[in-house]
């Protein structure tokens, strides 16, 4: 455990901000099979709903820099692409 009166702020910061990324990296998981789970019950309008709150969920955790933008991308992109190939 940390000794200095530093170090045990510090600790106490990255406690806090470790549960902080849990709760959006876990929000993050949960809209993504939101849009998955529309995907496979064929409902392209709710698919469609879903996707741009997974959107906007994912660049919020990219932005607080829970997500690597890339990898926000990348996810974003592939919900897109399984959204768009059930309605062609």
């Amino acid at each position: 455990m940390a000794n200095h009166k530093s170090a045990l702020k510090r600790a106490g910061q990255n406690q806090t901000r470790r549960l902080r990324n849990r709760a959006v990296k876990s929000r993050v998981k949960n809209v993504v099979k939101e849009v998955r789970q529309a995907v496979n019950a064929k409902a392209p309008e709710d698919a469609a709903q879903r996707l741009t709150t997974a959107q906007a969920t994912i660049d919020k955790a990219a932005k607080k820099g829970v997500l690597h933008k890339r990898t926000a991308a990348r996810k974003i992109s592939r919900l897109a692409k399984l959204t768009q190939s059930m309605s062609s």
